[in-house]
């Protein structure tokens, strides 16, 4: 069904008939100019005659068809400006999924080698990377957002269905690009507020972290309560091997020579969290310890999200626009059979 987007520019349609009476024409003009008693001599006035009253016979019907393109014209110039439109209809189908916010720590504790892959040693940004852009792709159906913290916390990518946006996104954080601390309780602070007008049955949150609260203006504890106030369930990651017997694990300096560090996570946090907001909690110390996540996501029930048909306008100003240019060409083609004039 066609509609118009301004019908309100039908005002213009009659805008020539106001013009033609209260504004002279040229004709009218013509009629009050005064003659000359200069007298023209021309040996062959009888031909001229007889051709200008045949002429003039066919005058009357150019004239008409002259005056029906200038009014085609100026319609299909006004209804250009209505802007004609055909509305399309546009039917979502329903799915069931989960809306999961991805929380991963970018702090420089991050840059620790005690993962390895293919017998190399590798840093657990990588690791996290690897693990969970494959998590990702799993999430057919699934509206998936990921939250970057350190000092503070930040929305990468809101929740979306475009899995392999968020993936990108993650694939492209740094360690310490968010600052060298761990903002827990605001990294989880920020997903309650991105999750909770969701349906209370998906809401989910993945914290994956590697170390303990170390800035951030809101306790972890507290914000667990307030996750769990609006049914969202957290899922944490200690993500970090033991190391060795000391706790300590190879961690590149500023210089980039790798030397032992002691890196503490705060698994007694990291659960009480987890238990807090009627979670779990998972210490990966390989990647086989985050793949165990994937089965734990994947028991809970899934809701069903409704999704509703649109009208979409598709526009059809394109049409009488170019009308409007092909009567212009006739009459400039009908102008230049008759010296120039319309």
């Amino acid at each position: 069904m066609v509609s118009f987007a301004w019908p309100w520019a039908a005002i213009l349609l009659p805008l020539p008939l106001f013009i033609r009476w209260f504004i002279p024409v040229r004709a009218k003009l013509a009629g009050e100019l005064t003659v000359s008693d200069d007298v023209l001599l021309f040996p062959a006035v009888n031909r001229l005659a007889h051709a200008f009253q045949q002429g003039q016979a066919a005058v009357p019907i150019q004239s008409w068809f002259r005056r029906l393109l200038h009014i085609l014209l100026w319609l299909m110039m006004v209804v250009s400006v209505m802007q004609p439109q055909v509305l399309k209809k546009h039917t979502q189908v329903s799915s069931r999924g989960y809306d999961l916010m991805l929380a991963v720590d970018v702090s420089r504790s991050m840059l620790a080698l005690d993962f390895k892959v293919e017998q190399q040693a590798v840093n657990r940004m990588a690791v996290v990377k690897a693990v969970v852009g494959e998590f990702i792709d799993q999430r057919k159906g699934d509206r998936v957002g990921l939250i970057l913290f350190g000092e503070g916390a930040y929305v990468q990518a809101p929740l979306t269905l475009d899995g392999q946006v968020v993936k990108r996104m993650l694939q492209q954080a740094v360690p310490t690009m968010a600052g060298n601390g761990t903002a827990i309780g605001d990294a989880i602070g920020l997903a309650v507020k991105k999750l909770k007008d969701r349906p209370a049955e998906s809401r989910v949150l993945l914290l994956l972290t590697d170390g303990e609260n170390t800035a951030g203006s809101l306790q972890p504890l507290d914000a667990a309560k307030l996750a769990k106030q609006f049914s969202i369930r957290i899922y944490t990651v200690g993500v970090g091997s033991l190391g060795n017997q000391k706790g300590e694990v190879d961690f590149p300096d500023l210089s980039g020579r790798i030397t032992k560090q002691k890196m503490k996570i705060d698994e007694r946090l990291l659960k009480d969290i987890a238990k807090a907001s009627n979670g779990s909690y998972f210490r990966a110390t390989d990647t086989k310890a985050l793949e165990a996540i994937y089965e734990k996501i994947n028991s809970l029930e899934k809701t069903e999200i409704k999704r509703e048909s649109v009208l979409v306008p598709e526009s059809l100003y394109r049409w009488p626009l170019a009308a409007a240019m092909m009567v212009m060409l006739l009459l400039a083609g009908l102008s230049l059979g008759r010296g120039g004039q319309w």
